[in-house]
């Protein structure tokens, strides 16, 4: 009897030992390889080089189009700009048609 408790309290003390380095590898495992690992790190570094260039390109859009907002400023507006859309938008250009600008 006194030999199957000495057995049974090892077996426990292995277990608990066995759980603890289980969970112990597994955590070290999810640090490598998981979402947030270390080997994620060379994915995050290329999606956020793609983004900046994303950003830049978005920021070159947005000037433009500041820039063109300032051209159809009502109190100063650019009258190439103004004819060029009166003209596209009203359908009041052909497509063959020579433009002559007089002044």
């Amino acid at each position: 009897m006194r030999g199957v408790k000495s057995y049974l309290k090892l077996a426990k003390a292995v277990a608990w030992r066995a759980i603890g380095v289980s969970f112990v590898g597994m955590m070290g495992a999810y640090a490598l390889f998981g979402a947030n690992g270390v080997l994620a790190w060379n994915d995050y570094a290329q999606r956020l080089d793609a983004r900046k260039q994303h950003l830049s390109d978005l920021k070159a859009e947005q000037t433009a189009l500041a820039n063109r907002v300032k051209l159809l400023d009502p109190a100063h507006a650019n009258p190439d700009l103004v004819d060029e859309l009166v003209r596209r938008d009203l359908g009041l250009a052909e497509s063959d048609e020579v433009i002559i600008p007089l002044r």
